[in-house]
């Protein structure tokens, strides 16, 4: 018998989706087959599935902590931002348009069927089904409608997990507050509390949980401590994505210093977490060209809007300063958008992404022009004789502009399509590379001669090894797990289900 439950929060960025993907590996290791699902996200790191689907990061996460293959029936709806008041709404894996927030607001009611054919074929191949809603149930302005949140208990009967984040305090009131603005039917659906990123003594807390118990009667499940461990982040809020490195400290345990171009509408931003976890290199996220300092490396990430991001490039000042950067040697690098924006020009004829022409930084000769249809696909390439896989997520068409260019860049990577032949992707020259594929920096041996690369330019005799961003993860969804099983009320979950422990 198939069996879910759904953890919905007090706001965005409460630690939803890890404890979804937490709860999906314990039980998974536990015995179940088990999966994520999650009718609408909104987040620009995207996911490519093997099918040349694409969906949330989040569930692809969710999926790899249940050892399922990510499938856009765990996310049939992501809308992707494209400015402050609308997005591509993808559909099942694909584009189907752009529309302002008030347009799919009164539009989405249209999507429940599919979000329903979405679910029964998970729960055809699962027990479980572990379900994540989006910011706040009590948004009662978006009540209407609702397609993520108690619209989806709804439909699906699911019983409801609530978590409060006490790490922005305010934690008991942000649980009572939103229970009682919910409607009286859908309050019956919350079961149980949890309140996550809890640091220090948690005696200090019983008389607080006691009290919310008792004004609610809802049970708290459990206090989940602060989990200081970098997964996969789909949220443009993220704290690393915050964080501003100061320029003039520099740690002397660290070798080499690479600067992220923090773009106004980046995505796919997990390119770099790999890099984070290592640590004899400084990577920081920059905003201005105050901060910039004199890096090994510019890193130009992937963008929803590379036309809107180039123009705001050139307003702050840092489109000059990488080009000094590059005159000076630096080593500059850019991946899909961000090696759209390395080159002469971009242009958006079809509108794709609001419609427009810029110059680029003219460090690579190519010229990209939009096309109405997104490439999407998993790729398996080779750079030397490293081979790793990566996916591609773009609209541009790229090419080398005259045959005269050709002979001053050779081609970044090779593309082993399964075929037998192969495909150019991306170029370099001395000092500037840039290239489609995303994922490049999570295999271990691409980061490790990236990075040896760098230190040789550098004059440093070091050597590095890496290991690659999977292994890692996999480690960290067996803690994730344990940390829960130590923290929650597990049997009461069991209870909650209505579902027995597989002996």
């Amino acid at each position: 018998m198939q069996a879910n439950l759904m953890i919905q929060g007090t706001m965005s960025g409460v630690g939803k989706s890890l404890l979804t993907a937490g709860l999906c590996r314990l039980f998974a290791n536990d015995g179940f087959s088990v999966s994520p699902f999650k009718s609408q996200n909104m987040a620009l790191n995207s996911f490519v599935t093997k099918d040349g689907n694409e969906m949330g990061r989040a569930q692809a996460m969710q999926a790899e902590a249940s050892f399922k293959e990510p499938s856009v029936l765990m996310n049939p709806i992501l809308l992707k931002p494209t400015n402050d008041s609308q997005s591509q709404v993808i559909v099942n894996g694909k584009a189907l348009c752009t529309l302002k927030a008030k347009e799919y607001f009164s539009w989405r009611k249209n999507l429940v069927p599919l979000i329903l054919d979405s679910y029964k074929k998970l729960s055809e191949k699962n027990e479980l089904i572990f379900i994540e809603g989006a910011g706040s149930p009590a948004e009662i302005n978006l009540r209407e409608n609702d397609i993520v949140n108690m619209g989806v208990s709804r439909l699906t009967n699911a019983p409801v997990v609530l978590v409060g984040d006490i790490d922005r305090g305010g934690v008991f009131a942000q649980l009572y507050g939103t229970v009682n603005l919910l409607l009286p039917s859908e309050r019956k659906s919350v079961k149980g509390f949890i309140i996550n990123k809890f640091r220090g003594d948690k005696t200090l807390l019983e008389s607080g949980l006691s009290e919310l118990e008792r004004l609610t009667g809802i049970p708290v499940l459990g206090v989940v401590p602060y989990i200081h461990a970098e997964f996969d982040d789909e949220d443009s809020l993220a704290p690393r994505l915050l964080e501003n490195a100061n320029k003039h400290f520099f740690p002397a345990t660290k070798k080499l210093d690479i600067v992220i171009i923090r773009l106004p509408h980046i995505s796919n931003f997990t390119d770099f977490a790999l890099l984070f976890e290592l640590d004899f290199v400084r990577v920081r996220y920059v905003f201005s060209v105050f901060d910039l300092g004199s890096p090994d490396a510019v890193i130009l990430p992937g963008t929803k809007n590379t036309i809107s991001d180039l123009r705001e490039l050139k307003k702050s000042g840092l489109f000059e300063s990488i080009l000094d950067l590059e005159k000076r040697g630096t080593f500059i690098f850019g991946i899909c958008g961000g090696f759209q924006i390395l080159g002469e020009s971009v242009c958006d004829e079809n509108g794709v992404e609001g419609g427009g022409f810029e110059k680029g930084l003219g460090l690579l000769p190519i010229d990209t022009v939009f096309a109405v249809e997104k490439t999407l696909r998993e790729v398996h390439a080779v750079i030397g004789k490293t081979e790793f896989d990566g996916y591609e997520i773009h609209h541009g068409n790229t090419k080398i502009k005259n045959p005269e260019s050709k002979k001053n860049i050779k081609e970044f990577c090779t593309i082993l399509l399964d075929s037998g032949k192969t495909e150019a992707d991306g170029c370099m020259t001395k000092n500037v590379a840039g290239t489609y594929i995303h994922g490049i920096f999570e295999n271990g041996k691409v980061t490790e001669n990236f990075l040896n690369f760098l230190c040789a330019r550098k004059g440093l005799d070091e050597k590095f090894s890496v290991r690659d961003w999977c292994e890692i993860k996999n480690e960290r969804y067996d803690f994730l797990s344990r940390v829960l099983r130590e923290n929650l009320d597990i049997p009461k979950l069991y209870s909650i289900m209505g579902i027995a422990e597989k002996i």
